[in-house]
């Protein structure tokens, strides 16, 4: 799926991202001044450990999280989305966790895309389905009336949409409009009394349903080295999680690793139907961090999980489950992940992770005597006519993303793995497009080099080994 181009010749999808989620940073900064030093941390980190330049999607790389009420809000968000050239990948059901949500995550597709921009945006959607009666109920009033998305946003998706934007200046009010989505609001939609009745039940319920907008609750930089950051944020009083969630420190990074630090306990002022006002608190935002690694094969992500599973038995039998100690954690994720490889070319050889393919062309690279041939990648790589790298993970963990979670809801702690209840189609009718699969996305783009290999050689084909 390519770029939309919203006005011809001046700008398209990819740069109005960049823009976005620039400008939705900026934002951020002055709502949380603790994510502008956890960026700073972030930049020195990298800095002293970087072997040279860094690909130029690293500074910018960021992904968000919101949390909508309604099938009407996400369907508007991924139009907005959509806009931006971010698309729905992969289902995640949260009620594994114990929440009441499902979501998705809208990002690029192509490695162009991706090269550009990999901005990502983890979408819940409420589950009113899974709430008791009452609480459904009470929730589904409130989301009735409140309105997330401007007048003006919304004339502006159906311009660009249909005949397109004219100018720079209507790009720059799209983009205006947008923000007013992801704004913090220090005043909420309901009375006090009210959200201590929804927060009783589920502090998410809470949050989605008595604010007016879909406020983002965190976004995160990528990090090099997210051992050295989390040090770097103890060392400056950030208070940090206390472990790092996801595999463990490899030499050979794969799928995703996050930490955060401690939601942020925000003013808030209640308002009731008398116009009384209440003053409370809030804890809904907080800053997180991630460190990226390879996309692994459903092979590889089958092994992952079944190593997870071992390293939280290695924890329970030392009888220090949940007390969530990072030191204990990395070490019983060490011991669990030694049976996964950590070398490259084993990682290839059994199939674990997803590569990309580049044809060597360098003048010295050496001379192939088999064009028109089938020639096995094995053999291309032996003789140096090919070289490969490891295609970078771009989703989500939803166990992970589920450690962050909880360890920033006040009085709730359940991350145990609980039977789903998940309903992929549900949330695809409240999109509605298909939710894409990130694996077949990496074996896509795998796929695509190899392409690009057969042609650059000359090749008849390229047979896997």
């Amino acid at each position: 799926m390519g770029s939309v181009t919203l006005i011809p010749g001046v700008r398209d999808a990819d740069s109005l991202r960049t823009m976005f989620s620039t400008a939705l940073s900026e934002m951020y900064k002055k709502e949380v001044p603790l994510y502008d030093e956890l960026l700073s941390i972030v930049a020195k980190v990298d800095d002293q450990i970087a072997s040279g330049p860094l690909p130029a999607r690293h500074r910018i790389e960021r992904h968000g999280a919101i949390r909508l009420g309604t099938a009407q809000e996400m369907q508007t968000i991924a139009r907005l989305f959509a806009l931006l050239n971010m698309h729905a990948v992969d289902y995640y059901d949260l009620s594994l966790v114990g929440f009441p949500l499902h979501a998705t995550a809208f990002r690029p597709l192509t490695g162009e895309a991706l090269s550009r921009n990999p901005f990502r945006v983890f979408t819940s959607l409420l589950r009113l389905d899974l709430l008791p009666a009452e609480t459904s109920s009470l929730a589904q009033q409130v989301l009735g009336k409140r309105k997330i998305f401007s007048d003006r946003l919304l004339e502006l998706l159906d311009q660009a949409e249909t005949t397109g934007l004219t100018n720079s200046e209507q790009e720059a009010e799209l983009l205006e409009e947008a923000l007013k989505i992801f704004k913090w609001h220090a005043t909420a939609q309901t009375s006090y009394d009210f959200y201590k009745q929804l927060n009783s039940v589920h502090p998410m319920v809470a949050d989605i349903a008595c604010f007016p907008s879909a406020h983002i609750n965190h976004l995160t930089p990528r990090t090099l080295d997210i051992d050295q950051v989390q040090e770097a944020m103890q060392i400056h009083g950030v208070p940090a999680k206390d472990r790092i969630e996801g595999p463990p420190r490899r030499r050979c990074d794969i799928l995703l690793r996050q930490t955060s630090f401690q939601a942020l306990e925000e003013r808030v002022h209640f308002v009731d139907e008398d116009g009384n006002v209440t003053v409370s608190h809030h804890t809904a935002r907080f800053g997180e961090v991630e460190q990226r690694g390879a996309a692994v094969t459903r092979k590889g992500r089958d092994l992952y999980d079944t190593l997870l599973e071992k390293a939280d038995s290695i924890i329970e039998s030392k009888g220090t489950a949940g007390h969530g100690i990072n030191d204990d954690w990395q070490r019983a994720l060490q011991e669990a992940f030694s049976e996964f490889p950590d070398t490259w070319a084993e990682l290839r050889d059994q199939r674990l992770v997803y590569f990309r393919y580049i044809p060597v062309t360098a003048p010295n690279a050496p001379l192939l005597e088999a064009e028109g041939q089938a020639l096995k990648l094995s053999e291309l790589l032996d003789c140096g006519l090919i070289k490969y790298e490891a295609i970078t993970y771009e989703d989500f963990l939803p166990i992970s993303a589920a450690g962050i979670f909880t360890s920033n809801l006040k009085g709730f702690s359940n991350t145990k793995r609980k039977e789903s209840k998940g309903n992929r189609s549900l949330l695809e009718q409240a999109l509605p497009t298909k939710i894409l699969d990130s694996t077949a996305l990496y074996e896509q783009l795998e796929a695509e080099s190899i392409e690009t290999c057969r042609k650059a050689l000359g090749l008849l084909a390229i047979q896997s080994d």
